[in-house]
């Protein structure tokens, strides 16, 4: 780190995997953890969990081309965090999403349940993301029916168990649509991938801007007025 913050111009290249130095190249998050000021790590603080997955694992999927096309996203992903469960699930919601329609036969069932279970787990929440994802959701079942109509009766026969989804859930639907991404006949994945994680990030800084808003206003309502 010392050696490449002395020259500048040795700038790390875009690469899969972890990287012990910026010598050996970066990945997506590595990337974003310099950009933040934190120690070299795949896993900085300056993200959130949820959403540093998907861009390592898009990082990872992608072709050397496509992975270029990544660089200008990483300064926007620094800063983004939350503790709010509800963005996992979103994310989760927002990968599956993008994975259902375009995914090999056997791996949109797993991914119609994902869908089906991430809806579940929105619950009534009734905010503009919310709604937007539950649309995208509608047409991505729709897009795959066969698929759905398992999914559905899969879900009858187990049981929907406790609504809500755990982060490690979230974080493995997100392996499974980029997987499925990436591995898809027709079309380009790296445009699939960068696409997802572009909108991915959006989705997040919507999230969190709206979150910090509301934390400033039911402070601002708390402060007492005096005269």
């Amino acid at each position: 780190m010392r050696d490449w913050m002395a020259h500048p111009d040795v700038m790390p290249i875009l690469s899969p995997g972890r990287h012990r130095s910026p010598r050996r190249g970066a990945c997506f998050m590595e990337f974003a953890s310099y950009l933040a000021g934190e120690r070299w790590s795949d896993h900085p603080a300056c993200t959130n969990g949820t959403l540093a997955h998907l861009a390592r694992m898009v990082n990872d999927r992608t072709s050397e081309a496509g992975r270029a096309r990544l660089t200008p996203l990483i300064p926007s992903v620094v800063g983004l965090t939350s503790d709010d469960p509800l963005l996992d699930v979103l994310l989760a919601l927002r990968a599956a999403n993008a994975a259902l329609p375009v995914a090999a036969e056997e791996r949109q069932r797993s991914q119609a349940v994902a869908v089906r279970v991430a809806l579940r787990a929105l619950g009534g929440r009734d905010d503009e993301l919310a709604a937007e994802s539950r649309e995208l959701a509608e047409a991505a079942l729709r897009a795959a029916p066969a698929a759905d109509v398992w999914a559905t009766q899969f879900i009858q026969k187990v049981g929907s168990g406790r609504p809500g989804m755990t982060v490690r859930q979230c974080r493995d639907i997100v392996t499974g649509a980029v997987d499925g991404i990436a591995q898809a006949c027709g079309g380009d994945p790296d445009e699939r991938l960068v696409a997802l994680l572009t909108a991915a990030v959006s989705d997040t800084a919507r999230f969190v801007g709206t979150t910090r808003e509301a934390v400033d206003v039911r402070a601002e309502a708390h402060v007492p007025v005096t005269a």
